[in-house]
């Protein structure tokens, strides 16, 4: 695999095959049987393939709240919106901040889903514990080393993007960053990466959710919204991600994307995504999986 760096230790879970003197946390063999990670009752890395959908920017509790009822509505499991905003140009809308989690917390209340939303810095880690399930590390901090530390110290969920130019290997070892501070609820991001290509936003590169897939224990998920750009390419690469093997989709959806404070061109309207909802079981089906539902209670599933 040509890992950069031994670690030493035993596998967190007993179980799974005790893996050699030197082998990364990350890798498979620490956990042949996989990692589920779990926010509220949403279980990710399982049989159920997971859908994470909101806008990209909190603008305001209107829009929060008709995007949240939209996408749960649809049939997503887990709602996403960012408050804090890493943005190429400092005249660009940078979020809301705190007040912006109040606004996200209270909308998915309403709809009963779990939230995931980017922290930019570990000085937010604390705020943000209270108010989401999923901390978000975004492409641009992939390496950012000082945050993904202090993650491994949190007791919540890490989904760590991969870097627009980072390898696969550099990929995995920025989640061993957080899995060597104890936290082995790591779900790996797919999100494009940036190559020659300018037909879209980045290069979408399935291959390597396939190679994470056979490397790592974690739960690997894409991002078609980012890996494209358009609209119109979203639900193909979409229905794509799931038929190679991806655990999950975050994507960005708003009511209203021409209005849209933060990457309007490449949201969703809640009606395309009800579609792209509509069509995302019969290819699941073809792979052997099935959307993420909660599992009955035994004494009901036994009554059936």
């Amino acid at each position: 695999m040509g890992w950069e760096a031994p670690v030493s230790g035993k596998p967190s879970q007993d179980g799974g095959a005790t893996p050699r003197e030197g082998t990364p946390r990350v890798s498979r063999a620490w956990r042949p049987e996989g990692t589920r990670v779990h926010a509220g009752r949403v279980e990710i890395g399982g049989p159920g393939f997971v859908v994470m959908a909101g806008p990209c920017a909190v603008e305001g509790m209107e829009q929060t709240e008709q995007t949240a009822a939209a996408v749960a509505a649809a049939g997503a499991h887990v709602l996403r919106g960012g408050v804090f905003k890493p943005r190429t140009s400092p005249y660009s809308f940078q979020g809301m901040g705190e007040p912006g989690l109040r606004v996200l917390a209270e909308a998915a209340r309403k709809v009963g889903l779990p939230i995931v939303s980017e922290v930019m810095e570990s000085s937010q880690i604390e705020l943000m514990e209270g108010y989401v399930d999923i901390l978000q590390v975004g492409a641009r901090n992939m390496q950012n080393f000082p945050l993904l530390r202090a993650l491994g110290k949190v007791r919540k969920p890490v989904l760590l993007k991969r870097g627009m130019a980072a390898t696969v290997q550099e990929w995995l070892l920025a989640a061993e960053y957080v899995l060597d501070g104890g936290n082995d609820q790591v779900i790996l991001c797919e999100r494009g990466i940036r190559t020659f290509e300018t037909a879209t936003r980045n290069t979408l590169d399935l291959a390597a959710v396939a190679v994470a897939k056979q490397r790592t224990h974690l739960p690997v998920i894409v991002d078609p919204s980012h890996a494209t750009g358009e609209p119109e390419l979203i639900q193909p690469m979409a229905l794509a991600a799931a038929a190679a093997g991806a655990d999950g989709l975050i994507i960005e959806v708003h009511p209203r994307p021409e209005q849209a404070l933060c990457d309007g061109q490449q949201a969703l309207t809640p009606e395309r995504f009800q579609q792209l909802m509509r069509r995302l079981p019969g290819v699941l089906h073809a792979v052997d999986r099935h959307l993420w539902r909660p599992e009955l209670p035994a004494q009901v599933a036994g009554a059936r």
